[in-house]
């Protein structure tokens, strides 16, 4: 127990440094995204910056194949070390990248490419933390185990805003963010990411992968997973409608708030600082309900209540009279979206045997979070650019309500699991 626990918590740590490195990008867009992209149009500004936020979601199904690849083959500590290192660099670029001031059009050329490298990382961090965080938890409550993937994911973004706080309200005034200290959270994040690689060093291999390996036939594990198309569709459908409302509430929300809601800079900075720590303190409790009652019943329940209260969510969101009118909403929001987040990895992780469990939960988790996720924030801002920022609405409920019907038909992973093959 005392391993198990051990190995959950390096494991989590890890993917919360991954996430705050990502996630880095998303906080301080607002204070430096005039300095890549000139003109005067702030949406513009944004939502050129939210382009290169959804490239680097573009090479992440090649990460999710390249380290499901290792992870499959070479195992789970493996792949968890490289990608964490790999993300280093890319937050190492962002920290040190020039501006258009300085170098023209090189300036966001670089930064398109530290995108790229960091969703490389993170492409390869998303399939092999499931995969490890299952494999890693006692059956009986892995479904509050695998939540904790989660809570650091959310706790990685939370990271970032606390750091924003920092700066804004103790370390430096408004001038110096926008200048220069929009890079000091990308430092820290490469800091931290040396740190996470030290410690995943000295990961214990899980039993799971341990047992496949006596039994393995050699072949890749790419070519392995072309023997489960239904598996990975079922990834595909069950992802789609939750991604994209997970990246709503997160990335996107935070320009909405000073956008669309016309809270203060401090306001927006506390409002989604408060919603986020909302949602990680629902994942362990919704997990731990998936332990007793099934995963497929909070899967329907997440799709149903998104169906009906997306649209009413996000139209009494934009009129939000004050902070704390738009934090009830967000929270409300959150209860709803927790029914997938909590549980996304371990039913995933669920559906594959182990020899092809890593590459089955991050390749196609990975091409539906980058066609879906991925774009909801350029996609939010490009319809408000235009005049309709309403039409997200709609969009976002019809992704809900076609995963509402792949969550109603397919099978409860709970009692129908195959952690335990590994053919």
């Amino acid at each position: 127990m005392r391993r198990r626990l051990k190995s959950i918590f390096i494991g989590s740590v890890g993917n919360l440094v991954e996430w705050y490195d990502f996630y880095a990008y998303a906080a301080f867009a607002l204070y430096f995204a005039h300095l890549f992209f000139p003109g005067d149009n702030v949406v513009v500004q944004q939502l050129n910056a939210a382009l290169l936020f959804a490239f680097g979601f573009i090479v992440r199904p090649i990460g999710g194949m390249l380290f499901g690849h290792l992870a499959d083959k070479y195992g789970r500590r493996t792949a968890l070390t490289l990608s964490v290192l790999l993300m280093c660099f890319g937050s190492l670029m962002i920290a040190v990248t020039p501006t258009y001031a300085s170098i023209g059009m090189a300036a966001p050329v670089m930064l398109f490419l530290a995108r790229l490298i960091q969703g490389l990382s993170l492409g390869g961090e998303y399939g092999t933390s499931a995969t490890y965080l299952s494999e890693v938890a006692h059956e009986n409550h892995r479904g509050f185990f695998s939540s904790f993937q989660y809570v650091t994911l959310i706790g990685g973004q939370l990271l970032a805003i606390l750091v924003l706080l920092l700066l804004q309200k103790v370390f430096l005034t408004h001038e110096q963010l926008m200048d220069w200290g929009w890079r000091i959270p990308f430092v820290i994040g490469a800091c931290l990411a040396i740190v996470a690689a030290l410690m995943r060093r000295d990961l214990h291999e899980t039993t799971a992968f341990v047992e496949a390996k006596k039994s393995s036939k050699g072949e890749s594990s790419l070519k392995a997973l072309m023997k489960y198309p239904r598996e990975v569709m079922l990834v595909v459908g069950l992802t789609m409608g939750g991604t994209a409302a997970f990246y709503t509430y997160t990335t996107y929300m935070q320009k909405f708030l000073k956008l669309s809601v016309d809270l203060t800079n401090d306001q927006t900075t506390m409002v989604t600082a408060g919603s986020l720590l909302f949602a990680m303190l629902l994942q362990p409790i919704y997990g731990a309900i998936s332990d007793k009652i099934g995963r497929k019943w909070l899967l329907i329940g997440f799709g149903v209540a998104g169906t009906l209260f997306t649209i009413p969510l996000l139209t009494a969101l934009q009129t939000a009279q004050g902070p704390l009118h738009a934090f009830i909403l967000i929270a409300a929001a959150w209860i709803i979206v927790s029914g997938y987040t909590s549980i996304n990895a371990v039913v995933k992780a669920e559906l594959f045997p182990t020899r092809v469990r890593a590459t089955g939960v991050g390749l196609p988790y990975a091409i539906t979070v980058s066609i879906f996720g991925g774009t909801a924030e350029s996609l939010a801002l490009w319809f408000k650019s235009i005049g309709h920022e309403s039409w997200f609405y709609y969009y976002l409920t019809g992704c809900i309500a076609t995963s509402l019907v792949v969550y109603l038909f397919m099978r409860d992973t709970k009692t129908a699991s195959a952690m335990n093959r590994h053919d």
